[in-house]
């Protein structure tokens, strides 16, 4: 249960539930799992829940590492904390299990800058931390390891399903799932709508789960 969350923290969502519902069937028993842009660390406790043997909460907010830590106080020998943007900060070794909530909200130059919108601004296609991600994700893995990527479907899923397969990796959509706009998105509908985003008029995004391992 997540009982404390930093202000600016980004609350778990659609998204967050969504990688929460695959955890449980991908966590082996004593694995190693990374959890990119962990947030409250909602996914860090149930992989642990779910019998993951080390993991590892990484995200470019120091509220939000605090946060994860004391979500997961239960389990606080096997839980590693790593503050860095996973652009520039490259976790160490391999894992069973990649976890990927990153940001992946087109966004204006503008929103880009601003230090409260560092969890969804994600660069005018959406894509400036879910490339670089792509392109890391099998030097990551273990052999048997499984990566599981969220995203809306603004940031262009085919190109990170595309890009984990040109990096050695059998990927697909594994999930999806239509919601209605949330506040960031609703704030933000014209900027959309003008840069052909959106349609006139469109409240909803799909979020989809993308599943990657190496090729056997």
């Amino acid at each position: 249960m997540i009982v404390f969350r930093a202000p600016g923290v980004y609350r778990p969502q659609s998204d967050t539930e969504m990688l929460l519902r695959a955890v449980g069937a991908a966590v082996p028993e004593g694995g190693r799992v990374l959890d990119v842009g962990t947030g409250s660390g909602a996914l860090t406790v149930a992989a642990l829940r779910s019998g993951a043997g080390r993991v590892t909460a990484m995200d470019i907010s120091r509220r939000a590492l605090l946060s994860a830590r004391l979500n997961s106080l239960r389990w606080w020998g096997r839980v590693e904390l790593l503050h860095g943007d996973i652009r520039l900060v490259h976790p160490r070794g391999r894992y069973d299990l990649v976890l990927a909530n990153p940001p992946y909200v087109p966004a204006c130059a503008a929103d880009d800058i601003r230090r409260d919108a560092r969890a969804w601004a994600a660069g005018p296609t959406g894509r400036s931390v879910l490339d670089p991600l792509c392109r890391l994700l099998p030097r990551l893995l273990r052999e048997s390891g499984t990566g599981l990527i969220v995203q809306s479907a603004l940031a262009d899923p085919d190109r990170t399903v595309e890009m984990l397969t040109d990096g050695g990796l059998d990927a697909a959509v594994a999930a999806r799932s239509t919601i209605a706009f949330g506040p960031v998105l609703r704030s933000r509908s014209k900027w959309l709508q003008a840069t052909g985003l959106i349609e006139p008029g469109q409240r909803a995004e799909e979020l989809v789960v993308i599943r990657a391992g190496h090729a056997r």
